[in-house]
């Protein structure tokens, strides 16, 4: 009997690991593959981007990629299993049936630990990780929010022309025009940029936008250039497959012409719902969304027409033409934004007007294409009556993602996205070239419509056509950087709206465990010139706190900042009189955020507001 049960548990187990080891070989397979492609894939890939992507809609994936996905991963991944079971069932009475079962459970574990090791590594995981446990003030500090700014627009409203161009840099150009190539790709967009303004002062080299941290794929490129902040969501944050807000609590491009009685519209190749466009361009300004399923229902292409991610440029040109000639004949101004599709990695997708310019450089001869159509469709809207009223802004989305194009590119060479506005009703300030990111584009882009921007400063952004400093010429391009890979309240406060359902209905709730505060601000004392601040409640931050500080401001530039510490009372609270008169003249909007600051001296932002005093 024992002999028996013995026999029986022995095989339950065999049985078991033979499942085991079939299924980790597969997993592994898969695993190792995945990561292999990806990579290949996306070889600028970011990890904010990749979270970005697991939490948003697929539907509109390029066919081409899902193929290739299925190809190179899937199909190893079943053959491996195949191989597996057929030795499991070959050798099924034999002992090589314990080393294939021993194999196949010992070797997929190695591997896949190594390739995620890998991909921990080449996604710098570590300081991600880092950056979602820290919150930063930079976005809280220089954050302007647009619905606290005064905008005068002109009497008579311009239309806008915005023509996201996929993947676009001023990179392409040739060395002796700031690029960094020794044959210009894109010469005709290099002399739209010459003839019009990219910001370059006196410099006769192109000058483009850095594209940073949250705006290095396309939705997080139009958000970033549209709202003046960056697409950063945590990982368990905004999941745009079930969500219905984005960033509902930021006010950006498309809300402010929207209010203004702009009709706006959005017209792309491809499925708009792909990456949460649908969703952004709908809530923030309701756009009328003119994609690859509108056209295909709507007889602009045949049903069953489809080539890489929709239908290609060639066709979106035309369409474009035909929209913009309808939208002219209206009495209302309009926003006509569109985003181009040929130039997504990898390598391009060569329509009929492509020519083989650069060989077998598939790449470059889609690039050329695009820059000839992009000029010939300025060129007839520079033909048209609605031009002299209009303003064209065409900007790059991201950096390009295609694993080889710029790999010869020198490594001190700056990669920035491609710049140019068109027909401006704005005059520069300043004639120094600027250094500036695609945020900045959010409120240069309302000052070339003629709009007066009180304090020039709009998201994180600057107006380009003021002399006021750029984010990035106050602070550096890498402080900058290194600030925005941290968690900010302020973005959790614009982002991290939920829909619940509870008994009565649909209400729309923050999301708990913020770091917070109560802040009161009493009247101000005109014998001392002084301002009572007191601070209670603090609850939700990291560490222990050492000290509470007032970051104290009236300039729209934080020119005036002070900061000011509190001091704690016996109840637990922080208080302190701000002396008004450090500020020379007292009658103005005072804003006053407080930091708590750790034993490591981490400050995080807990509350904030803006005192009047008349």
């Amino acid at each position: 009997m024992k002999v028996e049960i013995r026999e029986k548990v022995k095989k339950i187990l065999l049985i078991i690991g033979a499942v085991l080891g079939a299924l980790l070989s597969t997993i592994g397979t898969l695993l190792y593959f995945s990561i292999k492609w990806m990579f290949k894939t996306w070889t600028n890939l970011t990890m904010d981007e990749l979270v970005y992507h697991m939490t948003a809609p697929l539907e509109g994936t390029n066919d081409g990629m899902i193929q290739e996905y299925l190809d190179v991963c899937a199909v190893p991944a079943i053959l491996m299993l195949l191989l597996v079971v057929i030795l499991f069932i070959a050798w099924r009475t034999k002992k090589r049936w314990y080393v294939v079962m021993g194999a196949s459970i010992i070797v997929p574990i190695i591997v896949s630990g190594v390739s995620v090791h890998g991909a921990w590594n080449e996604l710098d995981v570590g300081s991600f990780v880092d950056g979602q446990s820290t919150y930063s003030s930079f976005i809280d500090d220089n954050y302007v929010d647009p619905a606290d700014v005064a905008l005068t627009f002109p009497e008579q409203k311009r239309n806008l022309i915005y023509i996201f161009l996929e993947s676009m840099e001023m990179t392409y150009a040739d060395k002796e025009n700031g690029g960094a190539f020794d044959k210009n790709v894109i010469p005709e967009l290099t002399e739209l940029a010459q003839e019009n303004e990219d910001f370059s002062g006196e410099d006769k080299e192109l000058n483009g936008g850095y594209a940073m941290t949250g705006a290095t794929w396309t939705m997080g490129a139009m958000f970033a250039h549209t709202s003046g902040i960056p697409l950063s969501i945590s990982i368990d944050g905004n999941d745009m497959n079930t969500q219905e807000h984005f960033f509902a609590g930021a006010v950006t491009l498309g809300d402010i012409l929207e209010s203004a009685g702009y009709c706006q519209n959005l017209m792309i190749g491809s499925d708009a719902t792909f990456g949460g466009r649908r969703l952004y361009f709908t809530e923030h300004g309701n756009y009328n969304i003119y994609d690859y399923n509108y056209a295909s229902e709507n007889g602009l292409i045949p049903p069953d027409y489809r080539v890489w991610w929709g239908y290609e440029d060639e066709k979106l040109f035309s369409f474009a033409k035909d929209k913009l000639t309808e939208l002219s004949q209206q009495s209302t101004p309009f926003n006509f934004t569109m985003l181009t599709v040929d130039t997504h990695f990898e390598d391009g997708y060569p329509c009929e007007l492509c020519t083989d310019e650069f060989g077998d450089n598939q790449y470059a001869n889609v690039m050329a294409c695009s820059s000839r159509q992009v000029k010939e469709l300025v060129d007839w809207i520079q033909q048209q009556d609605f031009y002299e009223n209009t303003t064209i802004v065409i900007a790059g989305d991201h950096p390009t993602m295609d694993k080889d194009f710029c790999e010869d590119v020198d490594d001190d060479y700056t990669r920035k996205v491609y710049t140019t506005y068109i027909n401006p009703a704005a005059e520069l300030e300043t004639t120094e070239k600027r250094s500036y990111t695609t945020f900045d584009n959010f409120p240069t882009t309302l000052a070339a419509l003629g709009v007066k921007i009180d304090g020039n400063r709009l998201g994180l952004g600057t107006n380009l056509f003021s002399s006021t400093q750029t984010l990035t010429e106050r602070f550096g391009i890498d402080k900058m950087e290194s600030e925005l890979k941290k968690k900010s309240k302020m973005m959790e406060k614009l982002g991290d709206i939920r829909e619940v359902e509870t008994d009565i209905g649909t209400q729309t709730v923050q999301e708990e465990n913020i770091p917070s505060a109560e802040l009161s601000i009493g009247d101000y004392d005109y014998n001392y010139s002084s301002l009572p601040i007191s601070v209670t409640n603090i609850s939700n931050v990291p560490g222990n706190i050492q000290s509470v500080m007032a970051a104290v401001w009236k300039e729209a530039d934080q020119s005036d900042l002070q900061w000011v510490e509190l001091y704690q009372l016996d109840d637990g609270s922080y208080y302190t009189d701000l002396y008004v008169a450090d500020y020379g003249e007292n009658p103005g909007d005072y804003n006053v955020h407080i930091y708590v600051i750790d034993e490591l001296g981490t400050p995080t932002i807990v509350t904030g507001q803006t005192k009047t005093i008349n």
